[in-house]
């Protein structure tokens, strides 16, 4: 009832109010004009007067690209739900997600089948906005009402996935913090595409500027997005220059003059920093290229005018965007639409000849590509990782980073692996800049604050330090040469691995609050693994107690102490259960190894009857091991009766001990062989 409400309400002020429904005609004609021409903040703006949502900000309309509204309002249901899903649609393309998920709410609920897909872009604003178990919902509803040849289909089930990474991702975030650059920094319009070189910052804004070029507008209020609306101060992007440390709030940009009436973006420079590679178009529409350009930096600090660069990156009819040159100097990675790639835009690199000119590009391939954008590369030389964002692969949502390692003088690169969050967010992620050679720090681009635009955002590496030492059990001295791993509980991924020096120390810095899973081993030693949980961990070091490790001899018997049966039978009480229990992570613990479970009696009753009755006791803990987990083949039974004391069953004077007769009864295990992986060919 809730989401009927506005468009009865709507339709009954057009009844009562014919002369006021003038004005909405003519604002849905200005908006339809905005929105055929892609002007999609404008568009939402005179959709929603077009709804009598808020003022019209003059007294006149303005009337975009000189064509005036004109014709009567024709009152059917039709014209709001037209009106309703183009306003979803304008918000979602300027993404303010926040507002079209509300108007999506209720489109989807039309009839007519031309809306059909408000139930999809409905989850996927719930997925922006970080209500991901909703949109998992929602797409699960849509996936089974939405005719079988849709083609967003395929995008649903991406959708999908990405939803449930988020989720898992959110529940066990990545070691990161995440600060937004202040003062001039983050002004209106979009902030993007970070370059740290030589110790100094260089980004791209389309920070909007008056007509006559002398005045810019900083301010991100109201007043300034309405008169970019109305063309008075259109974005334009520029490459800009900082002056003073990025974190500072009093910080100084200045604008880098390269090509007149052209927008510029994405630079990258020569390791000396006086070359520089970036992107320019000229924004004619769907007919304009992008393309890169090149330009030299003289001794007094001035650039030279850009040319466009040689048509091995430039491909003609094609774009050619977001140049990265490798910190060598030989490779100029670059994202295109041109053909033989995998989907719309791909990476691509370019060896750079001595003199400055580009050899045969090359496509990364399928590894690295997908049927959808890969863009703004960034190379690590020093750990051989490339840095991308892409829009193709489970993640967040939107464009998420990823990394892969790989060679460009083989172009063979390993499976991209996403960032995680909070290094990813629900929105579009991109442009990594580093600032050590690690990679561990830098700056990125994201929209993750913003109903509209990238901005700027420092980001750092910490770290979780688990740390212990490893002893004897027996001895209580440091053990030298355990193996201990680092392992991610929930994926199976190892995090880290070492062998301990004589003091029997570990040491690892975890960049996860992830489950874990850590195992210590040693040979003729029983491995020990250990959960850790770090999430409610509100330290940055997790201690933990010394980690003994129990020495073992094949085929030397060892006693379970402790594990008792009912009186004169074979039951195992319920506390013996809790011993073997520790026997059962053992076994699980050390994979490799097959164990004999011995049981012993004393002498009272017949030896026949004793050998039987011990028999059975050893079959009921082999029994209780396979019921918890334990492959059968890795255990034998083995009932030896009163034929092996470790203690007088009677005192020298011939009168009974009770000791001896408790030493007597006892459960034992002992390893029968221990290379069971190895004998399997694992």
């Amino acid at each position: 009832m809730k989401i009927a409400i506005p468009i009865l309400s709507l339709l009954v002020l057009l009844v009562v109010n014919p002369a006021r429904s003038q004005y909405v005609v003519d604002y849905q004609r200005v908006a339809d004009t905005y929105f055929q021409h892609k002007e999609y903040y404008a568009a939402a703006q005179y959709y929603q007067k077009a709804l009598d949502l808020i003022p019209s900000p003059t007294t006149e309309t303005a009337v975009p690209f000189g064509k005036a509204p004109s014709g009567k309002m024709q009152r059917k249901r039709s014209d709001y739900e037209k009106i309703i899903f183009r306003l979803a649609e304008s918000l979602r393309l300027y993404k303010d997600y926040l507002n079209a998920e509300k108007w999506y709410a209720i489109a989807k609920g039309f009839s007519d089948k031309q809306y059909q897909s408000a139930a999809f872009w409905h989850p996927v604003c719930l997925r922006a906005n970080q209500k991901f178990r909703e949109a998992l919902s929602g797409f699960g509803q849509y996936l089974a009402s939405s005719p079988a040849d849709d083609n967003l289909k395929k995008r649903a089930n991406l959708e999908i996935a990405d939803c449930r990474f988020a989720i898992r991702e959110l529940d066990y975030p990545r070691l990161y913090r995440l600060t937004k650059l202040a003062g001039r920094l983050n002004s209106a319009g979009s902030n993007y595409a970070p370059v740290w070189i030589n110790n100094q910052l260089y980004f791209t804004s389309s920070r909007p500027i008056d007509v006559d070029g002398k005045k810019e507008y900083l301010s991100s209020d109201e007043d300034s997005k309405v008169r970019i609306a109305k063309k008075e101060s259109p974005y334009v992007n520029a490459i800009y220059q900082l002056s003073g440390e990025p974190s500072q709030a009093t910080n100084e940009v200045k604008k880098l003059t390269l090509l007149k009436d052209m927008e510029q973006a994405a630079p990258t420079f020569n390791p000396a920093g006086n070359r520089m590679y970036f992107t320019a178009w000229q924004n004619k529409g769907e007919k304009d290229k992008h393309a890169i350009y090149t330009s030299q930096r003289d001794d007094k600090g001035e650039w030279s005018a850009p040319v466009i660069a040689g048509g091995m990156v430039n491909a003609a009819g094609f774009n050619s965007i977001q140049p990265c040159l490798t910190k060598d100097g030989r490779y100029l990675v670059f994202s295109s639409d041109r053909p033989g790639g995998f989907g719309k835009y791909d990476l691509w690199y370019a060896p750079v000849n001595g003199d400055g000119t580009f050899g045969h590009p090359l496509n990364m391939g399928a590894a690295v590509n997908t049927a959808e954008d890969e863009e703004a590369a960034s190379w690590l030389s020093a750990v051989g990782k490339l840095v991308f964002s892409s829009n193709g692969r489970t993640g967040m949502g939107g464009f998420d980073f990823y990394e892969t390692t790989g060679s460009f003088a083989t172009n063979t690169w390993k499976s991209p692996v996403n960032k995680g969050n909070p290094f990813n967010s629900s929105k579009d992620d991109m442009y990594f800049t580093a600032t050590d050679d690690a990679g561990n720090a830098g700056f990125i681009s994201s929209d993750r604050e913003s109903l509209c635009c990238l901005e700027l955002f420092k980001i750092e590496q910490t770290s979780l330090a688990v740390s212990g030492q490893l002893t004897d059990c027996v001895t209580g001295k440091p053990l030298q040469g355990v193996t201990v791993r680092l392992t991610d509980s929930l994926d199976k991924t190892e995090l880290g691995k070492m062998v301990t020096a004589q003091n029997g120390t570990y040491h690892f810095a975890l960049t996860t609050r992830r489950p874990l899973l850590m195992v210590a081993s040693k040979t003729k030693y029983f491995s020990k693994s250990i959960f850790i949980d770090p999430v409610h961990n509100a330290t940055d070091t997790l201690v933990n107690p010394s980690i003994c490790l129990d020495t073992y001899q094949v085929n030397k018997p060892v006693i379970v102490k402790d594990v008792y049966y009912e009186f004169d039978k074979s039951e195992l009480t319920a506390s013996s259960k809790t011993v073997l229990d520790k026997l059962v992570k053992t076994m699980a613990d050390n994979p490799n190894i097959r164990v004999e479970i011995g049981a012993h009696t004393d002498n009272k009753g017949t030896e026949a009857y004793n050998l039987e009755l011990s028999l059975r006791r050893a079959e009921s803990c082999v029994q209780y091991l396979v019921s918890q987990g334990i492959d059968a083949e890795r255990l034998t039974s083995r009932g030896y009766g009163e034929s092996m004391p470790i203690a007088p069953n009677t005192l020298d004077n011939g009168k009974d001990n009770p000791d001896g007769r408790s030493k007597n009864r006892r459960t034992e295990f002992k390893v029968t062989r221990d290379d069971i992986l190895s004998a399997k060919g694992g």
